[in-house]
């Protein structure tokens, strides 16, 4: 599988998610992830499924250094000693030696970025975690993080999908040379009902839900992490990958809504300060 290189780490475009598989729920989801060939798993401390997820990649007996795991701190844990103890929690779940992207999960509106950031890339320079990046960073969010604290930034993950614009987003990393990756990829299934997508489906002998990741595995610098339970659909989301979209079906695609935006709890950043 084609990868994107960043901050020293060699990251699988596509990579299979485990959000709300909590639990056991989730070891038989990545085994058969495995399996199929999948070698990029999204976990994080919130999902609780992080032991489940460890079972499944020490079972699998694949070479550690083929695996890339991605696991997240949650929001009310970013104080330097509990970020800490977060993810000596998360290796120790995971039954790892080291995490290979470490993320921020959700920015806090009383965090210390610059104390948090500080911390994380500590974990780094310990060799602890290979990478480390943030999630759900508005715009000038991360641009304080990159360019007035100087945090190695190698990954920052946001919701995005082909209902939804990141372009001021996607212009800044990309300016940067900083991956983005795209959670909720196929807009919590709404993808799979578009008909716009349907379409352009039929004419690639594919369904709606390739399609939006075949999208977004068309633009640079981006990684996708879609969520599967069944093997089937595990199966389906590798095959996206030899989908190839022409100008007609790019353009059909840009024509959609992009201001649908799914995943906004009430301790989500001002998403609008991104344009400003």
């Amino acid at each position: 599988m084609e990868t994107i290189e960043t901050h020293g780490v060699a990251i699988p475009r596509l990579g299979l998610g485990t959000f709300r598989m909590p639990g056991d729920a989730a070891r038989p989801v990545v085994e058969s992830g495995l399996e199929l060939g999948f070698r990029h798993i999204d976990t994080a401390a919130m999902y609780d499924n992080e032991a489940a997820v460890g079972a499944a990649l020490a079972a699998s007996g694949i070479n550690r250094a083929d695996l890339f795991v991605t696991t997240k701190v949650w929001y009310d844990k970013l104080s330097p000693d509990a970020l800490r103890r977060s993810f000596d929690t998360s290796l120790g779940k995971l039954h790892l030696d080291h995490i290979d992207l470490f993320l921020v999960h959700w920015p806090s509106a009383n965090m210390n970025m610059s104390a948090t950031l500080d911390a994380i890339t500590k974990l780094k320079e310990e060799g602890l975690a290979r990478a480390i990046g943030v999630c759900n960073f508005n715009l000038p969010m991360i641009r304080h993080a990159i360019e007035e604290i100087g945090a190695p930034i190698a990954v920052h993950q946001v919701e995005y999908h082909p209902f939804l614009s990141q372009t001021p987003m996607l212009d800044y990393l990309r300016r940067k040379g900083i991956p983005m990756t795209a959670y909720a990829p196929l807009a919590q299934g709404r993808a799979a009902k578009d008909s716009v997508l349907a379409r352009i489906g039929v004419k690639h002998s594919a369904t709606a839900a390739q399609i939006a990741i075949a999208w977004l595995l068309d633009q640079e610098n981006l990684i996708a992490i879609p969520k599967a339970a069944r093997p089937f659909s595990q199966r389906a989301n590798l095959d996206a990958l030899n989908i190839h979209l022409d100008e007609e079906d790019r353009a059909a695609i840009a024509a959609l809504p992009k201001d649908l935006r799914y995943v906004d709890p009430p301790f989500a950043p001002d998403w609008e300060a991104a344009t400003i």
